[in-house]
């Protein structure tokens, strides 16, 4: 006699579920769900309880950041360099106070301007070069990855005569007001001669349709000289235009206010090593001071709100500072690193990757390799 046992363990899959008004799989999926509850809750703790944990490192922003927004109403005496096509906006914050100067003679602006004749030609032609490195005296310097990416269009197409023409007339349009601009003879002879060349390169490029690397290389070498000479122009501004304001200053703060001074500058990545603004200034501050206190952000681009981010960063320095010593005072090669630019897991990195750490002449050079290279290395939260 068959029994309900028996009758269902022989019975087809579609007939016992036709005879008891449920399926197999549908048996399967109940009990998967009671066996799914427990994990799915066990899941769920595991989650609140990583929450937890997160929001500790939450709290301590909110308390870290708190800490930085009053800092930052404290700080001073500061000077914020943003570097521009003038030379420079100075700004110095103390006692509450900001005080804005540009220091440095029109001059500099003027000099530059010219001297940036020959970029202005190849930012107009580059991407209608051959991606060819041809037979240069430096072609092995040129990268040809690089001119690859850059000469984008190529020279297949005279669709630059137009932008370049157009050049062409901003640059005539300063030589004929050349002598009225009233410059030192030797900076108005010198933009004279980068002028006239410019305009003949261009001429003879947009008469025969055509130019190449070697050709603009040979207008770049004669122009060379009369740049050189708008550069000490430039230079000789800009030393004394600062030079004067940081004398000015450190005359009205005092002497103790200057012996504290931070300087922050706001530069491009690319002029971001010997920036011209902290070469003038450095021998200016308390020399006991200054690799701490001379303090370069750069920057993919100027921010909108310069004197802002210089402030933040600065008070992360500030603050930072204080809890190295703090926090770590157990291990003062980790308390030098989060007072410098290095990561606190940097080291820790290096050795677990087999790289030498800091003290073998292989780690030092590890650090050093990149920093004049990758802008990885001067975000904008680190310190000097």
């Amino acid at each position: 006699m068959a029994t309900r046992r028996t009758f269902i363990g022989g019975a087809g899959g579609i007939g016992a579920a036709t005879l008891l008004g449920h399926t197999v799989a549908a048996r399967t999926t109940a009990v998967s769900d009671l066996d799914a509850a427990p994990a799915a809750e066990a899941v769920s703790t595991q989650s609140a309880a990583r929450d937890s944990i997160r929001a500790v490192n939450a709290a301590m922003r909110t308390n870290y950041a708190a800490l930085k927004a009053d800092l930052v109403k404290n700080l001073g005496p500061v000077i914020v360099v943003q570097n521009d096509a003038k030379g420079g906006t100075f700004t110095l914050v103390h006692e509450g106070k900001r005080y804005v100067e540009h220091p440095v003679a029109e001059e500099f602006e003027l000099a530059k301007s010219i001297a940036h004749v020959p970029l202005g030609i190849y930012s107009t032609i580059a991407e209608y070069l051959s991606d060819k490195v041809p037979n240069v005296s430096n072609a092995d310097r040129i990268d040809a990855h690089d001119l690859d990416m850059v000469a984008m269009i190529g020279p297949g197409t005279d669709a630059w005569t137009t932008p370049l023409q157009a050049f062409a007339d901003t640059l005539a349009t300063a030589k004929g007001n050349l002598a009225a601009a009233k410059l030192p003879q030797a900076l108005h002879n010198s933009c004279a001669k980068i002028l006239d060349e410019a305009l003949t390169f261009i001429a003879d490029a947009i008469r025969a349709r055509a130019f190449d690397i070697a050709s603009f290389q040979v207008f770049a070498g004669r122009v060379y000289p009369a740049i050189r000479v708008n550069m000490q122009y430039a230079a000789e501004a800009q030393i004394s235009g600062v030079q004067r304001l940081c004398r000015k200053w450190r005359t009205q703060i005092g002497e103790a206010a200057w012996a504290d001074l931070y300087t922050v500058v706001l530069s491009i990545w690319t002029t971001s090593v010997l920036n011209q603004a902290e070469i003038i200034i450095k021998p200016m501050m308390n020399q006991k001071k200054v690799d701490t206190h001379l303090i370069d952000i750069p920057t993919a681009q100027l921010p909108s709100d310069p004197i802002g981010v210089a402030l933040d960063n600065l008070a992360r320095i500030v603050q930072d500072n204080i809890a190295a010593e703090l926090v770590f005072v157990s291990d003062l090669k980790v308390a030098d690193a989060l007072k410098g630019k290095e990561d606190l897991l940097s080291d820790e990195i290096l050795k677990q990757l087999g790289t030498p750490v800091p003290g073998t002449a292989t780690g030092v050079a590890f650090r050093t390799a990149g920093r004049a290279k990758c802008p990885v290395n001067h975000s904008l939260s680190t310190t000097a």
